[in-house]
């Protein structure tokens, strides 16, 4: 104990003269917090200041105060790393903390010192060139109208979309169908022309739609100013394989046969052509290229595309004039090549109409007019300016709004005046982004981290958002719900578009993507404000000062040299100082891997990206683990085969990824990660059967969200935990039927399940090769009461007496799967067909014994759409008079296999039937004959699309 005493003792005299000095250290932080919002403040006040307001000099200053509000946020997050004490430090902890981190205590209070004078000094020298923030104020802002994600397309909104490119598409078909000069029956190269926002795209796929009939095999893909050859034309093949498989018109029998596509993965570039060209041989077939930049790009395009004399077409859209006239013939450019025209103002002024009030017939507040007239001249008859603007003002239709139209009006400039080149059509599409809240500004220049056409999945994006900062707290709201208020309002704003869904019945994700214009600017405007720096590609050797976020689209060189050059920094004052990124991505990553072992570098980072990076490792997981700031982490799709028992260093984690990778099991001290909202992982190569055992401790893990891909062992304590996950929303657990598991540990499980009140997604089964599983799911009979939120359940495995009873009460239920329970009589849809938001139901793999599945007269389904059958089911499938009369789509898997009473589906839209290969062609031929007779008894507008697919 003296000793103990004496070296307190001998402590404190050391201290005694720093004390002034340092234990105020966290007093300045506080102060530095105060600062910060101060500078948020200005911040907020620039970005919502009316367009040419904020002059050159007050913009630098503003920038000044970004860097320094970048900088202050870096102090605090140090602050946090480094010296903050721990709740869980005792007081010799804290002695030994006090003592070890005295020299970084000192440099801290310096740079926090520093960082004040900074702002002093701006704020002086804005008052000693009379400046003030009068500039920054302005009359109340266009604050965002409540608006509403817009419906699928129909017809109303084609002909909305199509104002003014009608004739051209009508001219342009013309042209595709006659034959081209002396080239008779070979195929011919279409161009059209014209610079970002005309509708070249738009006009491309409306001219495919017109000649469906003429061209039944089509195909579209894009190129983008990335391309590639060597690296992409795999893809590009590949994708469009995939669409000319599938015919867009029915044969003469009506029916739509899509052919038989065999296996392509392992195919090179030479392959993937020759089989295009089988698949072709003898058919007629337009195919669309959008978006090429460049001549290079084209020639090895071209050269894949098959020759078959049946005088097919093909289209090409650029925005560069030299492109179009190489890609067509030179002998009759004048006719294949069209020149995308601006629109006249009548059409102007229709389509303007009909995006802010609805409908180009409507009658609108005569007040308007002459404003109408204005905008529309600046506009230029462009039709993405004239869609961006409408979508702004869509909100202020109602007599009274005339001057928030002046205003927008007025902000426009005169660049469209004057000539309408690029650079005016990205000042117009600023607009948009200019009249965003604040708060969404940060989430939409986001986007210009990821490449040109890259699809992005809705929880990488919310999630990245979330662990950046760029979502705020609402009342009422959680985080994850304010963050997709912000995604349906860009939808709504149409600054995003949705790009179809990822993954298949199992877990549908939305994704998103951002037009190639839109991304320009925001490109331009974040590489402005120092938000983002970009590396590789046509970004390659920028220098930038601080990097916050770095995002590298790049092959190996360009990986390389930024590596080269952080290692050179330390040497000289570099242009590239990795010490304040605080969020790494990284693209179309192969090879060496230079920059990830400078990991531990990244002290700052919040986010690192990784997905689909084929050069990462097991050591480069140990690197991550060492980044305690960390709140995202990907490592989705690479070739990871184990997580360190480190990660429990990441105690700032809210999203880790693992999807797809090599993984089988994590460590326990992943339980450690208290703040952790998200777990994702799945093994690439054994999706099925390969899941991570939950460990004792899982329920100290409070905030999760989410967990997929979870086994349950043979363990009453974990089965207990999982139900004190109060704020579980997803769960995807399995039995593993190869281990004995008591009926204890059921129960427990059935006891946790009820008490998962905010549980929306569950998935329960087994998993295993053991056939001593029995009827291990029974315990489900047991549960005290449901998840009472269920909107999506799946079931998989043998159940005895029928699905439970409960299921009947989930009146929030939309989608229902099973397999592999083997229900017999009315066990499956005696429980289902009540159920009033039940919309899509699957039935896969022996989910039903005998002879025949009988949808009956009492078997309502009073909302079903969807019904996808699948695998080992009876041999016939029977609808009765009454049955599931809302049934709009079915989805069939054809193993010897007949369909009765389709004509009792009166609502039918759709039929989709699957046939693997030869074995079961006989039996399709047979249904789709019969088919074929039930369409032509129904009346032309009741008839039903019939879609083959062979396997």
């Amino acid at each position: 104990m003296e000793g103990a005493q004496t070296l307190l003792s001998n402590a404190g005299q050391l201290l005694s003269s720093e004390y002034q000095q340092l234990s105020g250290v966290g007093g300045q932080v506080v102060e530095l917090r105060d600062e910060l919002d101060a500078i948020n403040a200005l911040l907020i006040m620039q970005s919502e200041a009316e367009d040419g307001a904020v002059d050159r000099f007050l913009h630098v200053c503003m920038r000044q105060l970004g860097e320094v509000a970048y900088d202050a946020e870096d102090c605090i997050d140090l602050y946090t790393l480094r010296i903050r004490s721990r709740p869980t430090d005792g007081v010799r902890a804290w002695l030994g903390r006090l003592l070890g981190t005295l020299p970084s205590r000192r440099r801290l209070a310096c740079e926090i010192r520093a960082l004040r004078a900074r702002t002093l000094a701006i704020s002086e020298r804005q008052a000693r060139f009379g400046v003030n923030r009068d500039a920054l104020r302005r009359s109340p802002p266009l604050l965002p109208a409540p608006m509403t994600v817009s419906a699928p397309a129909n017809d109303a909104d084609r002909r909305h979309r199509l104002v003014g490119i009608a004739e051209q598409a009508d001219k342009l078909a013309a042209r595709l169908k006659a034959l081209v000069g002396d080239e008779g029956e070979r195929k011919a190269v279409f161009s059209i022309v014209g610079f970002g926002g005309l509708g070249k795209t738009t006009l491309a796929m409306e001219v495919c739609r017109r000649l469906e009939a003429e061209f039944p095999w089509q195909g579209m893909v894009s190129v983008s100013q990335a391309f590639e050859p060597s690296r992409d034309l795999k893809v590009l093949l590949t994708n469009l394989l995939r669409q000319v498989v599938k015919p867009e018109r029915a044969d003469d029998r009506g029916i739509k046969e899509e052919a038989a596509l065999g296996a392509i993965d392992d195919l090179d570039d030479n392959g993937l052509a020759k089989r295009l060209e089988e698949l072709l041989v003898d058919k007629r077939y337009l195919i669309v290229i959008d978006d090429v930049w460049s001549v290079r790009a084209w020639e090895p395009i071209q050269s894949k595309l098959p020759e078959n004399n049946k005088s097919s077409r093909i289209i090409l859209t650029t925005r560069i004039e030299t492109v179009a006239n190489a890609c067509s013939p030179a002998s009759f450019s004048g006719l294949c090549i069209h020149k995308m025209e601006p629109l006249k103002l009548e059409d102007s002024k229709k389509l303007f109409v009909s995006r802010v009030f609805g409908s180009m017939d409507v009658a609108y507040p005569k007040e308007f007019e002459d404003v109408m007239s204005d905008i529309l001249k600046k506009c230029g008859g462009l039709p993405m300016a004239i869609i961006s603007i409408a979508s702004v003002l869509v909100g202020y239709k109602s007599p009274g709004g005339k001057d928030k139209w002046d205003r927008v009006c007025k902000s426009l400039g005169s660049q469209m005046e004057i000539h309408p080149t690029l650079e005016g059509m990205k000042h117009i599409v600023t607009l948009s982004y200019n009249h965003l809240p604040h708060e969404l500004k940060g989430c939409m220049m986001y986007f210009s981290i990821f490449p040109e056409d890259y699809v992005i999945r809705k929880h990488r994006l919310l999630s990245r958002w979330m662990a950046e900062g760029l979502v705020h707290q609402k009342r009422g709201l959680t985080m994850w719900e304010v963050a997709e208020s912000y995604l349906d309002e860009l939808l709504s704003r149409n600054m995003i578009e949705e790009a179809g869904h990822f993954g298949g019945y199992a877990w549908r994700e939305q994704t998103y993507r951002v037009h190639d214009m839109l991304l320009e600017v925001m490109v331009s405007k974040s590489l402005e404000a120092n938000f983002l720096s970009l590396h590789g590609g046509q970004y390659k050797g920028m220098l930038y000062d601080k990097i916050r976020r770095l995002s590298i689209h790049a092959d190996v060189e360009s990986v390389d040299s930024v590596a080269k050059r952080n290692v050179e920094g330390r040497r000289v004052k570099d242009n590239l100082n990795i010490q304040h990124v605080r969020s790494l991505s990284m693209f179309q990553l192969h090879g060496q891997d230079k920059l990830l072992k400078t990991l531990c570098n990244f002290v700052l980072l919040r986010v690192l990206d990784l997905e689909d990076c084929e050069g990462v490792t097991n050591k480069h997981v140990r690197y991550a683990c060492n980044l305690y700031l960390l709140r995202f982490l990907s490592l989705r799709a690479t070739n990871i085969s184990k997580v360190p028992r480190q990660i429990e260093n990441l105690e700032h984690l809210q999203t880790l990824d693992l999807a797809d990778t090599l993984l089988t099991e994590l460590p326990e001290t992943i339980t450690k990660l208290e703040k952790l909202e998200y777990i994702f992982i799945s093994n690439k190569d054994d999706y099925w059967e390969t899941c991570w055992t939950m460990p004792r401790g899982i329920n100290k893990m409070k905030v999760l969200h989410l967990l997929r891909r979870v086994s349950l062992g043979n363990d009453s304590k974990v089965a207990q935990e999982v139900g004190e996950l109060e704020e579980l929303e997803e769960l995807d657990l399995s039995i593993d039927i190869n281990k004995a598991i008591d009926e204890e540990v059921l129960k427990e499980l059935a006891l946790s399940i009820s008490k998962m009140h905010s549980l929306r997604w569950l998935s329960i089964g087994r998993h295993g090769s053991s056939n001593n599983g029995g009827k291990i799911l029974n315990f489900l009979h047991d549960l005290p009461t449901p998840p009472r939120l269920l909107q999506t359940l799946w079931i998989t495995g043998d159940i005895a007496n029928g699905l439970p009873s409960w299921i009947g009460s989930l009146t929030h239920l939309v989608s229902f799967t099973t397999l592999d329970t083997t229900l017999t009589g009315d066990e499956l849809f005696g429980v289902l067909c009540m159920l009033p938001n039940l919309k899509t139901l699957c039935l896969f793999w022996d989910c039903y014994s005998g002879d025949e599945l009988a949808a009956c007269t009492s078997h309502k389904f009073p909302v079903l759409r969807d019904l996808i059958l699948g695998g080992y089911l009876p041999k016939v499938i029977r609808f009765e008079e009454e049955s599931m009369e809302m049934l709009e789509m079915l989805h069939c898997d054809m193993t010897e296999r007949s369909i009765v009473g389709i004509e009792h589906l009166t609502n039918l839209k759709k039929v989709k039937l699957d046939c693997q290969g030869d074995y079961h062609a006989l039996v399709v031929d047979t249904v789709l004959e019969q088919m074929k007779a039930e369409n032509d008894r129904r009346s032309r507008s009741n008839q039903f699309q019939i879609a083959v697919k062979y396997w």
